[in-house]
């Protein structure tokens, strides 16, 4: 009877020992999943931008960083949005929205038209600035004063850029495209085209910044082109962030201060 006892008390030490070890292993997957689910947010926003824009985007000459408004505009947003750290890349154009697709970036910001056309292939935010297309010619140019006069001409343009798009269209024109819209315009100077067509903006700046010791406008500009901000179809929750974000900064005044730091009349 001692020993049935004893070998009662035997088995039922050993039960709670495996008990005992059982709840050490669900402690232990119950701490993992715990990890898991405190995966911090990500805080790093990867930026996609070709910056050959100004003054969207552009390189600065003396310290080799890539600024403008859209760089100065997508700093803000990400501040807003809860981002600590933009990590800004130079993009090739028409490689910005394969490198959405990809996952090799979170955002494209430069410039970018909405088209239906792209809209098919990624997400748009709210426009965040409206645009336009225009020409310019030689200042010695009195043939063509607008765009209805470029049927048959020869017309530099931006690769993958609505100007190019818009070219492409005119009847009898020879396109020229270029990596940037500064090398189309060099085309200009150099006698290799006798138009560039561009954003209003852009033309505008480089019109601006020298450009009009050898060139000029003509006609009217075309307008009615929004730019947007592009992310990965699969991401409409950042593309959401960032809509709200956008809101706010124009609710607050943050966005009119960095428009009017780049676009403001002097």
């Amino acid at each position: 009877m001692k020993k049935m006892k004893m070998l009662t008390g035997i088995l039922a030490g050993l039960m709670l020992c495996v008990a005992a070890a059982g709840c050490g292993g669900n402690s232990g997957s119950g701490s993992g999943s715990g990890s898991s689910q405190k995966t911090a947010e990500k805080k790093e926003l990867v930026v996609g931008t070709n910056p050959s824009f100004a003054p969207f985007e552009f390189t600065d000459q003396k310290d080799g960083k890539i600024q403008g408004f859209d760089i100065d505009l997508i700093n803000a947003l990400a501040k807003k949005a809860g981002y600590t750290t933009v990590n800004i890349k130079s993009i090739a154009f028409d490689g910005l929205i394969p490198s959405l697709e990809a996952g090799n970036i979170d955002v494209s910001i430069t410039g970018m038209s909405i088209t239906d056309e792209r809209k098919k292939k990624v997400n748009f935010t709210d426009p965040y600035y409206e645009s336009g297309l225009m020409a310019v010619v030689k200042k010695d140019n009195t043939a063509i004063n607008g765009l209805d006069d470029l049927k048959g001409k020869t017309i530099a343009v931006q690769l993958g850029t609505t100007g190019a798009k818009y070219a492409e269209s005119i009847e009898g024109a020879k396109v020229k495209t270029f990596d940037s819209s500064d090398l189309a315009c060099l085309e200009l100077k150099n006698g290799g085209a006798d138009a560039v067509i561009s954003d209003l903006p852009v033309l505008q700046y480089f019109l601006k910044k020298g450009g009009s010791a050898y060139a000029k406008s003509v006609g009217t500009p075309k307008k009615g082109d929004f730019y947007g901000i592009a992310t990965a179809k699969k991401n409409k929750e950042l593309c959401d962030k960032l809509n709200k974000a956008l809101a706010e900064m124009k609710k607050d005044g943050e966005y009119q201060k960095i428009y009017d730091k780049w676009f403001k009349a002097e």
